[in-house]
């Protein structure tokens, strides 16, 4: 077994020297009781470094999971299109955050980041895009894939929860794949890689896991998406919610409330942005205290029925996309055909001051 490391916020860098003993005391004895230690995958991305900040602004302790080292932290918050290595730079060097070297297909480091840790937010995700080669040579052999990050990461990750006998809860964050006969989920398995799909089987993983889980599936995460107020939307069960924008510092607002709710362990939430402006709640402590562990079965036969999507579907799409092209090359032909005889009728000289000036036009572009 691992000793739980201590949080590396310290008394002493956050009230001066003449602060009385008393209350130094005081706030030693509540603080280390009411902090949990959580743990983060995908840290710099847009919902993984909102969900650390979120965390030390609560006073909690962060380990997050980088793939590079991170010499020193800055303390510039970095803007929001920031590349990954400025804002881990950023988050190193907040209070209470504590980096591990590691990647999300090397086991071993995943059971040093779960070392001591009271839960883990799972913000990481495949963003590997189908590639030409992918037609002749196996994609899945290449580590970026959707099934070795969504899948094989996640079975990775949650032995590492069993295995640490600290971690309680994994919060994962995944998306509506219960549907893969719709238009946007033969589109983002075809361009993806089958990352819906893959984040679906590992969402079953997560339910035959001994380790509590919540799963968060939100809608369409965008930073210019806009949050009304009272307009947070939340089904549990893996109920169904009219797909919206949401801001993705409000899915990690609650990944991070998901931790301290006892109820909602167990449970597949989906999350959007009311469809009505203030027709929703105004906090998810709200909808969360009244939701509850999963209570139906969950098909187990999806990961066929989104690759048969894929193909039926992306057949048809490429042959809708043929009939179009067709149709485009017919209509510039008919209009050839019909402007071409009167060209050809101008005189010479006309007709050579006319090419002129589309070719002046086309060097001037």
């Amino acid at each position: 077994t691992h000793s739980r490391p201590k949080c590396t916020q310290c008394i002493h860098t956050m009230s001066p020297p003449s602060l009385p003993l008393a209350l130094l005391a005081l706030l030693a004895c509540f603080s280390p009781a009411a902090s949990l230690t959580v743990a983060v995958t995908g840290a710099t991305g847009n919902v993984g470094r909102a969900a650390v900040q979120r965390l030390v602004a609560d006073g909690d302790c962060a380990r997050i999971l980088l793939r590079h080292e991170v010499s020193s932290g800055s303390a510039v918050p970095p803007a929001a299109d920031a590349d990954s290595s400025a804002v881990a730079s950023y988050l190193v060097g907040l209070p209470g955050v504590e980096a591990v070297r590691g990647d999300i297909n090397d086991p071993a480091s995943l059971r040093d980041l779960l070392v001591g840790c009271d839960a883990v937010i799972a913000a990481h995700g495949a963003r590997r895009t189908r590639k030409l080669s992918d037609f002749w040579r196996d994609p899945t052999h290449d580590p970026a894939h959707a099934k070795n990050v969504n899948y094989e990461g996640m079975k990775s990750l949650l032995a590492a929860a069993a295995g640490s006998g600290t971690c309680k809860r994994v919060v994962r964050i995944t998306g509506k794949g219960e549907t893969p006969w719709s238009f946007f989920s033969i589109l983002l398995n075809g361009l993806g890689g089958m990352a819906k799909a893959w984040n679906y089987e590992g969402e079953r993983l997560m339910r035959a896991c001994s380790v509590d889980y919540t799963i968060v599936r939100p809608g369409v995460m965008s930073a210019r998406a806009e949050l009304p107020p009272s307009s947070l939307a939340l089904a549990d069960n893996g109920g169904d919610l009219k797909v919206t924008p949401i801001p993705p510092g409000a899915i990690a607002d609650l990944c991070v409330d998901c931790l301290r709710t006892p109820n909602a362990a167990r449970a597949t939430l989906t999350a959007m942005r009311s469809a009505e402006p203030g027709a929703g709640s105004g906090s998810w402590g709200q909808l969360l205290a009244g939701v509850r562990p999963d209570r139906r079965a969950f098909r187990s036969d999806l990961l066929e029925a989104h690759q048969t999507a894929v193909r039926v579907g992306g057949t048809a799409l490429a042959l809708a996309g043929l009939a179009l092209a067709s149709a485009a090359a017919l209509a510039v032909k008919a209009a050839l055909s019909a402007v071409l005889p009167a060209v050809l009728a101008w005189p010479l000289p006309a007709r050579l001051a006319a090419a002129g000036g589309l070719l002046a036009v086309g060097l001037l572009k």
